[in-house]
């Protein structure tokens, strides 16, 4: 039986900020050129940070050599997924396997590998000496598709919730939300239209790249225990850069990826290519 108890009718109130005209207190900083964001920070000795991205939607990662990036005069550091800790399950198993690819690329743009060097042409020198052996897998891009039988499988052994599967699938969870008696609403309406709605995916087009420089000083790098200071871009949660010790720690991290031949006080800036922001 449907549950009536529930006063949908809108009740009038007195809004503090609804229908006023607040003034945004970063507004003028930001319309003179005077905001600081982190594309902006340069720190003195500051290394520059890039990423190998894979050009595959889907592929296997057959194999990785990084010791031609690594011999090259002004690279401090290079990193693959093996620097990070293999999270399997739990809440941090997504972030695990896409912050840096792993086993396989699960989309066009995966992060593979990333090099910190003294300069940016450095860098992207680095990154073509990278090199990655790719077993290139079907994929489809069409959400039918991929939750239709015989699809290729993204993530292998899990299950969808909500539903009794026993197979792989791409279907992650079956929801239902309903509000009243549906049968008797379509009875007494006098029209019924229905239809099926596709849209695209939509990403912000933010005033400040997806930047971040981040500084630690300890003789060991440690994230846990050094100092680390994060620049990062303003629409991040206060709360996700005041609890990072504490996330880390739960991730798994005891020692910082980056590799302990990073001198002391090092300073890394990243900023990735505005393409980059839809992977």
């Amino acid at each position: 039986m449907p549950d009536d108890s529930f006063d949908q009718r809108y009740t009038p109130k007195e809004l503090r900020f609804v229908g006023t005209t607040p003034i945004k207190q970063d507004g003028t900083d930001k319309v003179t050129g005077r905001a600081v964001f982190g594309a902006d920070t340069h720190l003195p000795g500051m290394l520059i940070g890039k990423t190998l991205r894979s050009p595959h939607a889907h592929a296997k990662i057959v194999s990785i050599d990084t010791t031609k990036a690594e011999a090259l005069k002004g690279v401090k550091a290079v990193c693959t997924s093996a620097d990070f800790p293999d999270i399997g399950s739990g809440m941090f198993a997504d972030i695990s396997a896409t912050c840096m690819a792993r086993s396989k690329a699960l989309f066009d743009g995966h992060a593979v590998a990333a090099v910190a060097a003294t300069s940016e042409a450095i860098a992207k020198q680095a990154l073509k000496l990278i090199d990655v052996t790719y077993e290139v897998l079907p994929h489809v891009i069409d959400a039918k598709e991929a939750a239709a039988e015989g699809a290729p499988i993204l993530h292998p052994g899990r299950r969808p919730k909500g539903m009794e599967i026993d197979h792989d699938t791409n279907i992650v969870e079956r929801g239902e939300w309903k509000m009243g008696d549906m049968e008797a609403g379509f009875a007494e309406a006098d029209f019924i239209v229905e239809e099926e709605f596709v849209t695209q995916p939509m990403h912000q087009g933010y005033i400040e790249p997806q930047a971040c420089v981040a500084s630690g000083t300890s003789a060991a790098l440690s994230l846990l225990e050094g100092i680390f200071r994060l620049v990062a871009p303003s629409r991040i949660s206060p709360l996700a850069c005041t609890t990072w010790p504490r996330r880390l720690s739960q991730m798994g991290f005891q020692e910082s990826p980056i590799p302990v031949s990073c001198p002391s006080d090092t300073r890394v800036g990243l900023c990735p290519r505005r393409a980059h922001e839809f992977c």
